[in-house]
């Protein structure tokens, strides 16, 4: 078992002892860029979910038949 041995109190901090290999494979998300949407993006995904919430929506099965794909 290994001993660790804080360097600095941490007065009402919580501490996290994770193995190097676990705490690499997080850093490696701070480096993936974060999706950020655009105004644009904000008001059509708004208009999106008051469609759906008053069932405005069309099936899979509706939506290829409208656009006239066949099955």
């Amino acid at each position: 078992m290994n001993t660790v041995t804080a360097q600095k109190k941490y007065q009402g901090e919580d501490v996290v002892v994770i193995p190097r290999q676990e705490y690499e494979y997080l850093i490696k998300f701070k480096k993936i860029k974060e999706f950020s949407p655009t105004l644009a993006q904000k008001k059509s995904l708004i208009r999106a979910e008051n469609n759906f919430k008053k069932r405005k929506t069309l099936s899979y099965n509706e939506l290829v038949q409208k656009l006239g794909f066949a099955n």
